[in-house]
């Protein structure tokens, strides 16, 4: 395999697991109460959390993790890595891409209640879109409180990439709704199997100090600037 097709092929991978971000609201069709309990919980206006990611491909020994602080208030989104290693390629050209606005545009459908009692509600993007994923919510059928999403991404990011699978968690922080880890598997055309892994620690919310994340190690720093 010539040194560009197996880069490209490396990208897909990853970028395909990247992708794997989406957002936790929507509208839909109906609304039984569950599902309008999870669609009227108020989201936090301002946050900044210490995201870990981490990824590795077994084909081509290709490994990466990153800390980065995040900061989202009415000011836009920003972020500034503060420690960093592993395979160039992977942190220059793939983790920065999960560090984008999450869309949303959804339609829930309610599925009853599973074996663990929590309800699943599916959920469809309105569109095919790589930055849209095609599953099930899982709701505490009480109070309407998000523990998971797991789905598959709504479209393949290439050629290359067959499967992107995801399963994200939830839970509530200083009374708001907010993503705490995501893994996710693709299956690559060549490169077989690769894993990503991405966690969130909360320093803050809504202003509210919630926790005291630390970064791995210090290292060189790099910020982005609010996204227009």
């Amino acid at each position: 395999m010539s040194r560009g097709l197996g880069r490209s092929v490396l990208f897909a991978s990853f970028a395909a697991l990247l992708a794997a971000h989406p957002g936790a609201a929507g509208s839909a069709n109906t609304a039984p109460a569950v599902l309008q309990r999870f669609l009227d919980d108020p989201t936090p206006t301002q946050f900044r959390a210490l995201r870990r990611l981490e990824a590795h491909n077994d084909k081509f020994e290709k490994s990466a993790w990153m800390d980065v602080w995040t900061d989202g208030d009415a000011s836009g989104f920003r972020y500034t890595i503060v420690a960093e290693e592993g395979s160039d390629y992977i942190r220059s050209k793939v983790f920065r891409a999960t560090l984008e606005t999450e869309r949303k545009n959804y339609v829930f459908e309610e599925r009853g209640a599973q074996a663990d009692g929590l309800t699943l509600l599916t959920l469809t993007p309105k569109r095919k879109d790589v930055m849209l994923v095609d599953g099930s919510l899982y709701l505490n059928p009480h109070d309407g409180e998000l523990v998971r999403v797991e789905g598959r991404l709504a479209k393949s990011p290439s050629f290359w990439t067959r499967h992107v699978e995801i399963v994200r968690w939830y839970r509530r922080i200083a009374g708001f709704r907010v993503p705490t880890s995501l893994e996710s598997v693709a299956n690559v055309r060549v490169a077989g199997v690769s894993t990503f892994r991405m966690s969130y620690e909360y320093e803050s919310i809504n202003g509210q100090r919630v926790g005291n994340p630390q970064p791995r190690t210090l290292a060189r720093a790099e910020t982005a600037q609010p996204q227009p």
